[in-house]
């Protein structure tokens, strides 16, 4: 018996829907109708012989079965879309600068930059590592194409504009060792950034609008300083659990910190009145950093 193949059409569209709010939503992007789309929907459930779909209100949502094959369906999708680039894309060059905060740069940044190099080899890739403020600037002046960056804490982020788009509201919490205890009675212990650091100056104030003492036992200039300054249980930080490493735990309320709320991730693109905006390597990873990131936030979600 011949093996099913799956219509790469049906994931992609599979994908889009589950990623953009639904069937209409993805007939939207793809420019169809969204009984076409159900129709897709139906095939993929005949190929598989299993329901991938339930009722949830007045939306649809995944089984199980839909659940594991949409994990699948996104790999599928991104491993056809690396072939075609990396066989279309040979011939591309140019230059691309592009920042990061340190959060990323230590695990999720050399495969991110890796993959994009081996598909697109004659592509000269200048990153930067910054804190968010610098990298919107470089931004703004054009010195960067594209970057990465943390918003202000507590804000709405930037919707999707020309200038920067959010990925993601992400969590601010207290960062600590596993073996952590505090002592309401005493000082709390912080290890911080270097100022001026959004992280720092908004957990200093928690602190202090909620009447809690406190004292610096630890600054760094670098997030690697800082988490092994952590880890060694010279005090507790602030940060989002992006790129947190295993050795570190966020705090539990129990221990009477303050709520610090959350702060968006964005996706900054420098105009077209600085940087070229049919510059085909700067649309390339623009797309993969989008892309990839997304894929992490949901893996994270779902941990």
């Amino acid at each position: 018996m011949l093996p099913t193949n799956l219509d790469m059409d049906v994931l992609r569209a599979l994908v889009i829907a589950m990623e953009h709010g639904g069937f209409a939503r993805a007939a939207e992007r793809l420019g169809r109708t969204q009984s076409a789309i159900s129709l897709q929907m139906k095939k993929l459930e005949e190929q598989v012989g299993q329901p991938l779909f339930r009722k949830a209100g007045r939306t649809v949502a995944l089984t199980d079965a839909g659940d594991l094959l949409l994990g699948y369906a996104r790999r599928i999708v991104a491993l056809n879309d690396e072939a075609l680039s990396a066989a279309r894309g040979r011939a591309m060059d140019g230059t691309v600068r592009v920042g990061f905060p340190q959060d990323l740069a230590e695990r999720w940044l050399p495969s991110v930059l890796g993959s994009f190099h081996r598909a697109h080899p004659r592509i000269h890739v200048e990153a930067q590592v910054g804190r968010g403020r610098e990298l919107r600037e470089r931004v703004a002046q054009g010195t960067l194409d594209l970057a990465l960056a943390f918003g202000e804490i507590g804000g709405t982020g930037t919707a999707a504009t020309a200038a920067g788009a959010t990925l993601a509201h992400l969590p601010v919490a207290w960062v600590g060792s596993e073996g952590f205890s505090a002592d309401p009675e005493t000082p709390l212990p912080l290890a911080l950034l270097d100022a001026p650091c959004m992280f720092r100056q908004h957990g200093i104030d928690r602190l202090d609008g909620g009447g809690r003492p406190w004292r610096i036992t630890f600054t760094s200039p670098s997030l690697s300083g800082l988490w092994a300054a952590v880890e060694a249980g010279l005090g507790v930080t602030i940060r989002t659990p992006l790129g947190l490493p295993d050795t570190l735990a966020i705090l539990e309320p129990r221990f009477g910190l303050p709520e610090l709320g959350s702060v968006p991730l964005e996706l900054h693109r420098a105009s077209s009145t600085i940087a070229s905006a049919d510059n085909p390597a700067v649309d390339r990873l623009h797309g993969i950093l989008a892309e990839s990131l997304a894929a992490v936030l949901r893996d994270a979600d779902t941990q």
